[in-house]
């Protein structure tokens, strides 16, 4: 699956200077707080990253946000041979240091991308990352060991429940700046429904790198509010906060789209 994509420097709005850390009040409960990373444009938008903790402090959930605007102004064609026609990168709040994420970002798919009986309609990608952005840069063709290292799969106690790579040689569906893309035959999309949105795990030279939320635009138009649980590994790369849920919601207060890892749970 996702043969073309390829995400350059130059698509990525570089992220300069430090998260700017706020305390906000539409929390999704009423003891938690909502802190933010530094808030970027987007299309006619801004996107940001957050994170919400309980009251003694401790990651509850990381997210990303953006606003309405988000929606309009988007490119509607993307340069050959990447299907990305915007992508922002986001840092996340110093409160998300224990999360084992490092950081965040948000691109939009015009015209979606391989598979296209899948994938093929306009949609956002969510990238939550677990390692830092120059590791994820670093991730090219022109590194002899590229192939080598596309191929060095995950062990099995570290692959989710459910989860396959793509078919074939894992070079060839192998995204630069990004890794190697898992599904679960379980998803929706792979199960005779349409794709609205689902949930992907990115690996690269054994060991996962990311997790992704991928969601049509159409579905955020509907202004949605869904919860879906993860499909766990028996193990995580390293210690920290995973997800157990992804969330895609309107938040009509703060009128922002919201993508968001849920239910973090201390892993060793």
């Amino acid at each position: 699956m996702i043969r073309t994509r390829f995400f350059g420097v130059a698509a990525t709005l570089a992220v300069v200077g430090a998260a700017v850390v706020l305390a906000c009040s539409d929390s999704t409960s009423p003891t938690a707080q909502i802190r933010y990373g530094a808030t970027l444009p987007f299309a006619q938008g801004t996107a940001r990253s957050f994170v919400e903790l309980d009251p003694s402090g401790t990651p509850t959930a990381i997210g990303i946000a953006m606003t309405e605007g988000g929606l309009s102004g988007l490119p509607a064609t993307s340069s050959t041979p990447s299907p990305t026609a915007l992508m922002v990168s986001l840092p996340l709040p110093a409160e998300a240091s224990g999360t084992g994420f490092d950081h965040a970002e948000l691109g939009w798919n015009p015209l979606g991308h391989e598979p296209p009986q899948l994938y093929g309609k306009p949609h956002f990608d969510a990238h939550f990352y677990m390692v830092s952005q120059a590791t994820q840069m670093a991730i090219l063709p022109n590194d002899p060991q590229f192939a080598a290292k596309a191929a060095n799969f995950p062990a099995a106690d570290l692959v989710p429940a459910t989860y396959v790579p793509p078919p074939g040689v894992p070079a060839a569906s192998a995204i630069p700046q990004m890794g190697v893309h898992w599904t679960s035959i379980g998803a929706p999309e792979l199960n005779g429904q349409p794709f609205t949105s689902t949930f992907i795990f990115g690996s690269w030279d054994g060991q996962f790198i990311f997790v992704e939320p991928m969601v049509t635009k159409a579905y955020l138009e509907t202004h949605p509010n869904a919860t879906t649980n993860i499909p766990q590994p028996a193990r995580w790369n390293s210690a920290g906060r995973y997800p157990t849920t992804y969330t895609v919601a309107y938040d009509a207060a703060a009128k922002e789209y919201r993508f968001v890892l849920g239910g973090l749970t201390k892993r060793p």
